[in-house]
């Protein structure tokens, strides 16, 4: 499954953003690049299994990996100004967890 094909099931035309279940099936079969805007002293408090470390503090959309991409950060706030970042840079591969680290977590989510 492509996120072209899970960002199709968005409700409302808002801001990419990938559902639960989704996202539980991206980080489990590594489909898709998961970028962790956090600073990194909250990233290494505990982050979602694989993903990589690229705080919005510093973030540039060129540096973000090539093909599909799902942003994080603790509550989905951040990951919506990288997204928009993104766009802005004409990305269109690139989604948002919106739920965040906490949400992640709060539904039983592993963290490592």
């Amino acid at each position: 499954m492509t996120l072209g094909s899970l960002l199709s099931k968005i409700a409302g035309g808002g801001a990419p953003t990938i559902e639960h279940e989704d996202f539980c099936r991206v980080v489990a079969d590594k489909s898709c690049a998961i970028v962790d805007v956090r600073e990194p002293h909250e990233y290494g408090a505990g982050h979602v299994p694989g993903a990589k470390n690229m705080p919005l503090s510093s973030f540039d959309p060129a540096k973000l990996p090539k093909g599909d991409v799902v942003l994080i950060c603790q509550a989905g706030g951040r990951s919506a100004k990288a997204l928009a970042q993104a766009q802005s840079a004409g990305r269109k591969d690139v989604s948002h967890y919106s739920p965040g680290t906490g949400g992640w977590r709060a539904r039983g989510g592993a963290v490592e």
